[in-house]
């Protein structure tokens, strides 16, 4: 399911969230090469990326995993390593990566943003980048594996949509139809099925194998999200945000 729009309207010009996704793209184009050079796109995810193992130090230095065609991604010492948990929140692997990250933030963010203010939004996208980024450490502690991606801190203002819009109607693509949902359907399915994808990785038979998307982190920052958007919404924001729709009948 791909969101397409919501029926909640903004009161005011979501800056921050256009600020978010400008440095999204702006650092795909200026430190990944867009992906068109795979050497230089390769080195910006093991450099800047999360990689849990460097930061617990789970595995030896010099250990090596392959990262494309040639190259390996080396286990480092490297002073940058403990800014990587916020640098890779704003990496991507591939244009698909980057595309739907940045159409979810769209739907979702600017609502959020219109309910917090831009500077709460900014730091509430943070935090829960940063919690997801310590949930997928704490359950993959010695994985070798670079993380890059803003899905982390986008989950959390999934999370907080859900808690403060679960009745808007969510517009989606699903195969070759264009479906409206309750927010809080479209949102619980989407948490259930990454919950469920995540639990296999609490195998302890096999405990260094995972998948290639770190899902406990858009677990953890789902769960950020709706934990803290109490403490960072603004409540005439919400208010008159909510005056509005329902005088337009945009909640029944």
């Amino acid at each position: 399911m791909i969101p397409i729009s919501d029926e909640n309207p903004t009161l005011r010009t979501p800056v921050m969230t256009y600020l978010l996704l400008a440095a999204m793209f702006a650092a795909w184009v200026l430190v990944e090469g867009a992906g068109t050079n795979a050497t230089q796109l390769a080195s910006a995810i093991c450099n800047y990326g999360l990689v849990p193992a460097e930061l617990t130090h789970g595995r030896p230095i010099g250990f090596s995993i392959p990262i494309g065609p040639g190259l390996g991604c080396e286990i480092d010492n490297s002073a940058i390593n403990i800014l990587t948990p916020l640098l890779s929140m704003f990496l991507h692997g591939s244009w698909g990566h980057i595309l739907g990250n940045a159409i979810y933030f769209w739907v979702f963010g600017n609502n959020v943003e219109d309910s917090m203010g831009r500077f709460r939004f900014l730091v509430f996208y943070l935090i829960c980048g940063l919690a997801a980024a310590a949930t997928h450490v704490v359950f993959d502690p010695r994985s070798p594996v670079p993380t890059v991606g803003a899905s982390g801190a986008i989950s959390g203002v999934l999370g907080a949509y859900l808690v403060l819009y679960p009745r808007v109607r969510v517009r989606y693509f699903v195969f070759l139809f264009f479906l409206r949902f309750p927010a809080w359907v479209a949102l619980l399915w989407w948490f259930g099925t990454q919950l469920l994808t995540a639990l296999p990785q609490l195998n302890q038979m096999n405990p260094d194998v995972s998948g290639g998307v770190a899902v406990w982190a858009h677990v953890g920052g789902f769960v950020a999200g709706v934990l803290l958007v109490k403490l960072f919404e603004n409540r005439s924001l919400v208010s008159r945000r909510t005056m509005v729709s329902d005088a337009r009948g945009l909640w029944q």
